[in-house]
């Protein structure tokens, strides 16, 4: 194609589509992985949440310890609260666990469903960028042409007369 005064515009504008479609794709890419990372904190902060769990139980438990060491023998039983602090702190366990894994398949869900609209809506991108590139390239060659036939027509034409 010849130089004319527009070529450097087309040219700045194609680099333009051309950065916003890449830019787009990156988006997209790293809403994925944001989401991906999102279900990985969650289903990591299971093992967290039982750890802190079993801390505060043993701390709990430490606490009777020390209160039936300052007791006279045999005044009071702490057995039966360590049972029972075992059974609430296995039940609230099991159910921050359930309520966990469920959010984590929930969020694999979505990420599957995105990952889905993702690679269509890319597809939809690239085809109208490619269809308007087309076009540009078209309205290029137009412009290009009439530039041409102004310029042979103004050579034609003698001025000096």
């Amino acid at each position: 194609m010849t130089q004319n005064p527009f070529t450097a515009v087309f040219d700045a504008q194609r680099t333009a589509l051309e950065q916003s479609q890449s830019l787009t794709h990156d988006a997209i890419e790293a809403q994925k992985v944001s989401m991906s990372a999102f279900g990985d904190a969650v289903e990591s902060s299971g093992a967290l949440a039982e750890s802190n769990a079993e801390l505060t139980k043993g701390a709990v438990h430490a606490y009777f310890d020390a209160l039936e060491a300052t007791m006279p023998e045999e005044a009071a039983e702490f057995d039966e609260l360590r049972e029972l602090v075992d059974e609430g702190f296995e039940s609230a366990t099991e159910a921050q666990s359930q309520s966990l894994e469920a959010m984590v398949d929930a969020i694999e869900e979505s990420e599957a469903a995105y990952d889905e609209f993702a690679a269509s809506y890319a597809e939809v991108v690239d085809t109208s960028f490619d269809a308007f590139l087309e076009a540009h390239g078209q309205m290029e060659e137009n412009v290009s042409s009439v530039a041409e036939n102004v310029e042979g027509a103004a050579e034609e034409i003698d001025i000096s007369a």
